[in-house]
C-alpha cells in the first residue's frame, strides 16, 4: 500500500494537490477537511452524505490548560464533498474511550448515542453521528470510512470474507455485518488487536474502513484500497455476462426521453398518494444495463445491502410490467395498467412492516415506492424534494454497481428484511426525522412560470422558490433567460429549477416545457400564466398586426398553456392550480388601449370559463389583476411607457408617481406584490377557491369588481 501505484490509477480519481495541501502543513483539522472535499467528490468513493472521515490532534484544554486528544470528524446528516469545520464534531478522545466503561450491552447501545454530547470538546460541535465510536476506537490519526461501490461489492458477496482475505494476502480486515453503533466500534478495536499489521478493514455489506498516519497516507490508502477492488472486479467483469446479459434493447435516447415524460406524471400521482412527491430520471447506461437484463427481477427484489444505500431507497423498488415501446398517450389506459402494481407494492410493504415491527417501532410511513425501474427506458425516484430523489437514484445507482461486481466474483447477497427493518425504523433515525424542520407551504410543488425571465415573471419564481416549490422558469428571450439561470443558480442551486425557451405562441416550445417539467421533476402542480406585452395606440393607429400580436400571446398563450397543462394535471390526478396575470385593465375603460384591454377582458373571462369546466378535476383556476407595475417590467420599456404617458398628458418619467397617486393606498405596485398575491392563491389557505379575482392595483375604485 505504499504510492507506487499513483500513475496508474484508474478507477479512481488521484486529486491531491502537492502545493495547496502544503500551505495547510500543521493545520490537522485543514486537511482533514482538504481529504474529505477531495474523496466526496468521487461518487465510486462515497455517495453525497455517505461515509464519514476524522483526524485526532492535540489540544490545549481550556478546563485545565493541559495537552489533551481530540477527535474531529463529520458531524450527524453532512456531506464530505462539501465539509466545513462548522459540519464536524470535535470530541474529547479519552471521554470517548471512557464510555467503554458504562456500556451496558448491544441491546443499550442505542443509549450510548445521548453520551457523545458529554464528550464534545468544541462547544460549536456539529451533533457527533453514530459512527462517532467506529472512529474513536482505532488509534490512527486519520482515518476514513467510505462507500465504495467496488469495496461494497465484495463484502455484499456470499464469499466476500474470503476474496478480502486472498485478495489483500491479510492486509485488509473483516468485521462482519452489524448495525452501526458502540459495539461495532469495539469490534472494529478487536479486529485491529488482532490483526495489527492491517491497512483497513471490510465490514460485511457496509463499506471499507482505511487509515494513515497523515492525512496524505489515509487518501492514497484508501484510493490504493479501492483501486484494487475495482480492478479486481472489473477483470471478472470481463469474462462474464453483466447481469446475465440483456433481455432486451433500450429505446434509443429521444424515445427514452419522450416516454419518460409521458409516463413520469402518471408515476407521481401514484407516488404522491399521501404527500407531493418530486421526481427524477436518469437513463444512465448502468441503470440500462440492469433494467434491461434477465436478472432485474431476482436481484431488484433482494434490495440493497449497504444501510445507507437502503435508507434512501427502501426495501425494495417497483420494477413496470411495460414494454418499453409501449404508446403511453391513453391516460385512462395507462392508470388501469399500473394502479395493480402499486396497490401491491404498499401491500408488500405493510406486510414487511407488520411482520418485522417492534414494540416501540415508529408508525409505518408512506407505503409508496422510492425507486421505479421502467425496462427499456430508464429509472425514476420520488422523494420530499428534488433533491433528496436525485440522491436516491444516485445510490440506487451505487447498489446496481455493487450487484453488478458481486455478481461478476460470487454472488450478491443483500441484508435479511428484518435487518433492513431494523435500519429503516431505526428510532435513532425516526428521532434525527423529528427534527428535520417543517415543510414550506409549497414543498413538493412544481410551477411553471411562463415570461419567468421578466419582472413579474422572475418576482413569482422567487417567492414560490421561497416557499418551497420547484420551477421550470422560461422565456423567448434567451439572453435574458440565461442571466435569470446563472442568477437562481446562485441563489437556489440547480436541484430547484430547470429552465427552457418558451415562446407561449409556439406549439412545439409549450409541449417541449412540459416536457421538460415531466423529465426533471415528475410533473407540474402550478401553472402561471404570466407572459407578456403591451401596446399602446389610439384606435385608428393600431394595425392589424398589433392585434393579432396581442391576442396570440395573451389569450392564445393563455389558451395553449392550459390546454397543454391539463394533460399533465389529469395524468397526476392530483389536482392543481392555474394562475392567471390579468390586469386592472380587463374591468377599467381608458383612452388608447383598445387591443390590449380587450384581450385582458378576454383573459379574464377565458379563466372564469376555465375554472368552470376544471372544478371536477379539482383544477382551481384564479386570476391576479395588477396594474402599473412599472419597476423592473419589460413591457414598460419604450412605446407603451411613451403611449400610456401621452394618454394621460404626462411625460414617460412621472408615470410611477402618477400611477401611485391615483389610487386609493397611494402606493407604488412592486413585482414582489404580484407574487404575493401568487402566493396566497397557491399556499394552501384558499384550496377551495376558484373563479376569483384578486386586484393588486393599490385600490382602483373603477376595477372593483361589481
Amino acid at each position: 500500500m505504499t504510492d507506487s501505484r499513483l500513475s496508474t490509477f484508474k478507477y479512481v480519481n488521484y486529486l491531491w494537490d502537492k502545493e495547496h495541501a502544503e500551505k495547510l502543513v500543521g493545520d490537522e483539522v485543514g486537511l482533514l477537511l482538504y481529504r474529505s472535499n477531495l474523496l466526496g467528490a468521487d461518487l465510486r468513493l462515497t455517495n453525497y452524505g455517505g461515509g464519514n472521515t476524522s483526524c485526532k490532534t492535540t489540544e490545549t484544554d481550556p478546563l485545565t490548560g493541559s495537552n489533551t486528544e481530540v477527535m474531529w470528524i463529520k458531524g450527524s446528516g453532512g456531506d464530505i464533498g462539501s465539509l466545513k469545520k462548522n459540519g464536524l464534531a470535535a470530541l474529547y478522545l479519552d471521554k470517548l474511550h471512557n464510555l467503554k466503561n458504562v456500556y451496558g450491552g448491544i441491546e443499550k447501545e442505542d443509549e450510548m448515542v445521548g453520551l457523545f454530547n458529554h464528550c464534545i470538546f468544541d462547544l460549536d460541535s456539529k451533533a457527533p453521528s453514530i459512527d462517532t465510536p467506529l472512529h474513536a476506537f482505532l488509534p490512527f490519526k486519520h482515518i476514513d470510512h467510505l462507500h465504495p461501490d467496488a469495496a461494497i461489492a465484495i463484502a455484499a458477496a456470499k464469499d466476500g470474507e474470503r476474496i478480502t482475505k486472498e485478495l489483500f494476502d491479510g492486509e485488509i480486515g473483516w468485521v462482519e455485518w452489524q448495525r452501526p453503533g458502540f459495539d461495532l466500534g469495539l469490534k472494529l478495536e478487536d479486529c485491529l488487536n488482532e490483526n495489527p499489521d492491517i491497512k483497513g478493514i471490510m465490514l460485511g455489506s457496509h463499506g471499507l474502513f482505511t487509515w494513515g498516519d497523515t492525512a496524505y497516507d489515509c487518501y492514497v490508502n484508501t484510493l490504493n484500497v479501492v483501486e484494487k477492488c475495482a480492478e479486481y472486479i472489473e477483470e471478472k467483469v470481463s469474462k462474464s455476462k453483466v447481469f446475465g446479459g440483456a433481455r432486451l434493447m433500450s429505446l434509443d435516447e429521444t424515445d427514452r426521453k419522450n416516454q419518460a415524460a409521458q409516463i413520469a406524471p402518471v408515476l407521481r400521482g401514484f407516488c404522491s398518494s399521501e404527500r407531493h412527491m418530486v421526481g427524477h430520471f436518469t437513463d444512465d447506461q448502468r441503470v440500462l444495463d440492469f433494467v434491461n437484463s434477465n436478472h432485474l427481477e431476482r436481484l431488484a427484489a433482494m434490495g440493497t445491502s449497504c444501510p445507507d444505500h437502503f435508507l434512501r431507497t427502501k426495501i425494495s423498488p417497483l420494477v413496470l410490467e411495460l414494454e418499453p415501446h409501449v404508446d403511453l398517450n391513453d391516460t385512462a389506459e395507462l392508470v388501469s395498467k399500473l394502479e395493480p402494481a402499486f396497490v401491491a407494492y404498499r401491500k408488500m410493504y405493510a406486510e414487511y412492516y407488520e411482520s418485522c415491527k417492534h414494540a416501540n417501532s415508529p408508525s409505518m410511513r408512506d407505503p409508496n415506492p422510492v425507486i421505479i425501474l421502467y425496462p427499456g427506458v430508464g429509472l425514476f425516484a420520488f422523494a420530499k424534494d428534488k433533491q433528496t430523489a436525485r440522491v436516491a437514484a444516485e445510490f440506487y445507482t451505487n447498489a446496481i454497481n455493487v450487484m453488478r461486481g458481486a455478481e461478476a466474483i460470487s454472488e450478491y447477497t443483500s441484508l435479511s428484511r428484518q435487518e433492513a427493518f431494523n435500519i429503516e425504523y431505526w428510532l435513532l433515525e425516526e428521532a434525527k426525522l423529528q427534527r428535520m424542520p417543517k415543510a414550506k407551504p409549497l414543498s413538493g410543488k412544481i410551477a411553471l412560470i411562463t415570461g419567468s425571465a421578466g419582472g413579474i415573471g422572475k418576482a413569482i419564481s422567487k417567492k414560490f422558490l421561497e416557499e418551497g416549490a420547484v420551477v421550470i422558469i422560461n422565456d423567448m428571450d434567451e439572453g435574458r433567460l440565461d442571466e435569470t439561470v446563472r442568477q437562481f443558480d446562485k441563489l437556489y442551486g440547480k436541484d430547484r429549477f430547470t429552465s427552457t425557451v418558451l415562446n407561449v405562441t409556439k406549439d412545439e416550445d409549450i409541449r417541449n416545457a412540459f416536457k421538460q417539467a415531466g423529465i426533471y421533476f415528475g410533473g407540474v402542480d402550478i401553472v402561471v400564466n404570466c407572459a407578456g406585452l403591451s401596446i399602446s395606440k389610439p384606435i385608428e393607429e393600431h394595425t392589424d398586426e398589433d392585434w393579432d400580436l396581442l391576442y396570440d400571446v395573451l389569450v392564445k398563450g393563455q389558451f395553449k398553456v392550459t390546454k397543454e397543462a391539463l394533460k399533465v394535471l389529469r395524468k397526476q390526478d392530483l389536482g392543481g392550480d392555474i394562475v392567471n396575470i390579468g390586469s386592472k385593465n380587463a374591468l377599467v375603460s381608458g383612452p388608447n388601449n383598445a387591443g390590449y384591454g380587450s384581450a385582458k377582458a378576454a383573459q379574464l373571462h377565458l379563466s372564469r370559463l376555465n375554472a368552470a369546466e376544471l372544478g371536477k378535476d379539482r383544477i382551481r383556476v384564479n386570476v391576479v389583476n395588477p396594474d402599473a407595475v412599472i419597476i423592473d417590467s419589460k413591457i414598460w420599456e419604450g412605446a407603451w411607457a411613451e403611449g400610456r404617458a401621452t394618454a394621460y398628458g404626462i411625460k414617460p418619467e412621472e408615470l410611477p408617481a402618477f400611477y401611485a397617486k391615483r389610487t386609493l393606498l397611494n402606493e407604488t405596485i412592486l413585482p414582489e406584490d404580484i407574487a404575493n398575491a401568487c402566493f396566497v392563491f397557491v399556499g394552501g389557505l384558499l384550496s377551495k377557491s376558484t373563479g376569483n379575482i384578486l386586484n393588486v392595483d393599490g385600490g382602483v375604485a373603477m376595477a372593483f369588481v361589481r
